[in-house]
């Protein structure tokens, strides 16, 4: 068995959602495991496995925008304590006699296992940018290039990438496989249902869109937007993980922000997703451009309640569209990350067992 230091991005709580799913497979499989991550990944994965808080890169967000200035002035006042975080990381390393790292879009584990020189298996659904035959619109060719070089910065030079897609991706480089998402259980155990309302979630609230809700002839249940409460139409909600998912199974549409996995769980659930990207974030708009190049929802980067109610209009285009969607567990990605660690991992094992 591997002890293996896992690092999970704790931006935002996809990340730490799935990487849930694959520390408690290797658990099961005997696995030493040491975690580290940060904000949401620190708090939705401590209740299950020990965490080791690290320094994280976080985004800044501003009525629903990204505001670049703000994500670098923070960060780089924040530089001496990444690099205090990254030397107590590397002792910690040599005390648990870690085998291999394997990293979720987290650039501290990844960087100090090129330190210690150890193998590196990166799962993400980045590098579909990076590393698959993939299109986007040329308007947003410099966003792209640009996401290139953080996503490289993030993880760089990983001995294997396990990416995963919603969409078919040809790979492009060697030690590069591709998976479907990887899916909590209770989305893989949910059953199919439709209610009467369409959920909404944003990452930072967004008055001129809660606005727009309050005006389309429709019910809709709202995450997101920092206040509880029904207005009209609308039932705001604070958040809520087991609430949250509970609207999402009943839910007969989703307007969102484009993140990875939540349109991953409302593609497997049948849902039809209205896509808002956040404004100057490549990858949101890479998700959304594919959910609407699949025909499974609708990408507007400007939104408009006419664009609400059109999108309402063709719910049921939408829907037999994801009849065709390819609904698959998470059995394929476990299987090659076990022969992945047996891999990587075995020789080292053998050479302190001579």
């Amino acid at each position: 068995m591997a002890n293996i230091l896992y690092g999970v991005n704790g931006e935002g709580a996809g990340h730490s959602t799935r990487a849930k799913e694959v520390l408690r497979h290797l658990r099961r499989q005997g696995h030493g495991l040491h975690v580290a991550s940060f904000d949401r990944g620190l708090k939705n994965l401590s209740d299950e496995f020990d965490v080791t808080e690290i320094h994280g890169l976080r985004l800044a967000y501003v009525d629903n925008h990204v505001r670049y200035k703000k994500t670098v002035a923070s960060n780089l006042l924040a530089a001496p304590k990444a690099a205090k975080c990254s030397r107590d990381l590397m002792r910690k390393v040599d005390e648990w006699k870690v085998d291999l790292v394997i990293t979720d879009f987290e650039p501290m584990t990844c960087h100090v296992g090129h330190r210690k020189r150890l193998p590196i298996i990166a799962i993400d659904n980045q590098h579909a940018i990076t590393n698959c035959e993939v299109s986007y619109p040329r308007e947003y060719r410099k966003d792209a290039a640009a996401t290139k070089l953080v996503t490289k910065f993030m993880t760089p030079r990983a001995d294997a990438h396990l990416v995963i897609s919603f969409f078919p991706a040809e790979v492009t480089k060697k030690n590069t496989f591709v998976f479907p998402p990887l899916l909590r259980q209770e989305v893989l155990s949910a059953k199919q249902v439709g209610g009467d309302y369409v959920l909404v979630y944003v990452t930072s609230p967004s008055p001129e869109l809660a606005q727009m809700l309050e005006q389309v002839r429709c019910p809709f249940v709202a995450y997101g937007f920092g206040r509880e409460g029904k207005i009209g139409n609308v039932t705001y909600k604070k958040p809520s993980l087991d609430g949250f998912m509970q609207d999402l199974v009943g839910c007969k549409g989703i307007v969102a922000n484009a993140g990875f996995s939540l349109i991953s769980e409302a593609l497997y659930l049948g849902k039809p997703y209205l896509a808002i990207p956040v404004a100057h974030q490549f990858e949101q708009i890479f998700n959304a451009h594919y959910l609407a190049k699949m025909g499974y929802g609708a990408f507007w980067e400007q939104l408009e309640k006419e664009k609400i109610e059109s999108f309402l209009f063709n719910l049921d285009d939408y829907r037999e569209n994801l009849k065709r969607y390819p609904r698959q567990d998470n059995s394929a990605l476990l299987a090659k990350l076990d022969s992945l660690i047996e891999q990587y991992a075995k020789p080292k094992t053998m050479a302190a067992a001579r």
